[in-house]
């Protein structure tokens, strides 16, 4: 018996919606117009079961299209993929740190030498401030040595002298010196490599007894008679001529002094030196006075007659207090006074030697009264450029209230308002240049 089969198809209803099949977006499912399936007739169970894995395969297809990712011609936006750089992208990258690197240690280094700028500017500030704190008088004092040949110390009354030093807690050196019997002065730079440098000072103070400088007095008057040979001088005068030859700029002071009490007289200076000349070498008062004159002028020596060691300390003294004001005063004579202002004074306007700032300082002068302001003052001079305009103007006027009122009605013009000068300040500037009476109250 022959099994009969049948073909059973299946067609897509017309009344069915069609966009039921528009809306699917699987394309495999869009292909589908129309299956057909032939089964056994005696296997209708088979038929159904083909129908549901139909059904279970046409939904996994559902599923893959809603995961995978969208093609690049379909809907949505792809992820963006990474750009390779190229070798000139990289290698300009790798200028552009370098530049900035380079721009980086640039301002470093301009900041660190702006830094050592200001600690060079601060290290010189204070190395100027020490100098200036050194070269005052108390400060310089302590760097000066009184140097004291050792022939002085012979003398009767040259321990007041070292008495005196210890006492004031100055610097003191007993040690030989290039002239005998002196007295000289060392100050240690401060600027010296550990104060190790010394620079001698130009004073020297040579004490000699009167019977040593009487045998000076006699070296030169026999080298005056020689018309000025200096054959066989004195054991004092030769070698301070070889001192003042050697130097010039050496200033030498005499001191003459004697601690004989037979010929000490107080108070008897230059008048007791003639009168002992006189009758121990017989000289004439013309003779000695040529000696001094040419000691004075013609060798630039110094002679101070003093009654003993007491004032040959003071006289030490004096010389060491002024050698430490010296490099102060220097420093103010060589640079300008601070409060000396470049184009002014202290009081008030420069006056040039062509007249410039004579009006200025003529307003100056009206400013010197009471309650008289600089538009007031100003005022006055533009209408009186001199003093002696305003007087010719005074005297012109017959009666003593028009001379008084002269400068009521002059306009003054300050902070945009216009004002006279007024009666008051006119009698006031009237007063101020006419009065005769010195004691005269203005207001």
């Amino acid at each position: 018996m022959s099994v009969l089969r049948r073909a059973k198809t299946w067609e897509i209803s017309e009344s069915e919606d069609e966009t039921d099949t528009e809306t699917k977006p699987d394309a495999n499912c869009d292909e589908i117009g129309q299956i057909t399936v032939s089964t056994d007739l005696r296997d209708d169970q088979g038929s159904d079961h083909q129908c549901q894995s139909f059904s279970d395969t046409k939904t996994k297809s559902d599923q893959t299209c809603a995961l995978s990712p969208p093609r690049p011609n379909g809907p949505g936006t792809p992820s963006p993929a990474r750009k390779r750089r190229s070798k000139e992208e990289i290698e300009a990258d790798r200028v552009k740190a370098k530049e900035r690197k380079e721009a980086r240690e640039k301002q470093r280094a301009a900041r660190a030498q702006e830094k050592e700028e200001r600690r060079q500017e601060q290290l010189r500030r204070r190395e100027a401030a020490e100098n200036l704190k050194s070269l005052r008088p108390e400060n310089c004092l302590k760097c000066l040595t009184v140097c004291i040949d050792p022939a002085l110390l012979q003398h009767d009354g040259s321990d007041i002298l070292l008495d005196t030093l210890a006492a004031f807690e100055w610097r003191y050196s007993i040690e030989s010196q290039q002239l005998p019997h002196s007295i000289t002065w060392t100050r240690g730079l401060p600027q010296g490599d550990d104060g190790k440098d010394v620079v001698e000072e130009e004073q020297v103070v040579l004490v000699l007894s009167l019977t040593d400088f009487m045998d000076i007095v006699i070296s030169v008057k026999k080298m005056l008679d020689s018309e000025g040979e200096e054959t066989q001088v004195g054991t004092f005068l030769s070698p301070l001529l070889e001192c003042l030859n050697r130097d010039a700029k050496k200033v030498v002071t005499l001191l003459v002094t004697d601690s004989q009490p037979d010929y000490r007289i107080k108070g008897c200076g230059a008048h007791f030196l003639e009168q002992t000349l006189q009758f121990r070498m017989g000289m004439e008062n013309l003779d000695i006075e040529d000696v001094l004159v040419h000691l004075q002028l013609c060798k630039n020596i110094l002679l101070v007659f003093l009654d003993g060691w007491e004032e040959v300390t003071n006289h030490v003294c004096a010389v060491t207090k002024a050698l430490s004001k010296r490099p102060f005063k220097l420093l103010t004579e060589q640079a300008e006074l601070p409060f000396c202002v470049d184009g002014s004074w202290a009081s008030g306007v420069r006056v040039e030697r062509d007249g410039s700032g004579l009006i200025q300082v003529w307003s100056k002068q009206i400013q010197q009264l009471n309650r008289v302001s600089p538009v007031v003052a100003s005022t006055v001079t533009a209408a009186y450029p001199s003093p002696q305009l305003l007087l010719q103007a005074y005297k012109s006027l017959g009666s003593e209230e028009e001379r008084k009122g002269l400068l009521a009605n002059l306009v003054v013009k300050g902070g945009g308002k216009e004002r006279r000068i007024g009666p008051e300040i006119s009698a006031r500037v009237y007063r101020c240049f006419t009065a005769h009476n010195p004691q005269l109250v203005l207001d």
